[in-house]
């Protein structure tokens, strides 16, 4: 009997970006790419070697123009999701600090929300679930 194929694990990281006055910072994804015009918490791809918070710390950069340090990166949660093609596994960071305004650098909008508004906002599959627990923790 064959063993059923498993497909490969996609391993994701994002940032809860908090500001002082307890806003949070959402990225819409451009026009061109995969759940274009829905709104997420900024992250990427963690690529080989790289560890999750690395990974973070570079998207952030190259998205955002932010710099983050990793003693700043507050483990908070992660998700997993079987997907078409793949398992998806985000790891989850809050972030209440960094240097320099975000801008999107890729051609994203992105919207500074209060946490009571997070789920006025459409989100990918992945995203969604999280609104509820982000709620509980900032109020």
């Amino acid at each position: 009997m064959p063993s059923p194929v498993r497909p490969h694990t996609l391993l994701v990281t994002a940032a809860i970006l908090i500001k002082q006055d307890g806003t949070i910072l959402l990225a819409q994804r451009p026009e061109g790419k995969t759940f274009a015009g829905l709104w997420e918490f900024p992250g990427g791809k963690v690529e080989v070697p790289e560890s999750p918070e690395a990974a973070l710390v570079r998207e952030l950069h190259e998205e955002l123009g932010i710099t983050v340090r990793p003693d700043a990166l507050e483990p908070f949660t992660f998700v997993s999701e079987e997907c078409a093609t793949f398992h998806l596994l985000m790891v989850l960071y809050l972030v209440r600090e960094w240097e320099n305004e975000p801008v999107g650098r890729e051609g994203q909008n992105l919207a500074w929300v209060p946490t009571n508004k997070l789920g006025e906002y459409p989100m990918p599959k992945a995203d969604a679930p999280l609104v509820p627990h982000i709620q509980t923790l900032l109020g």
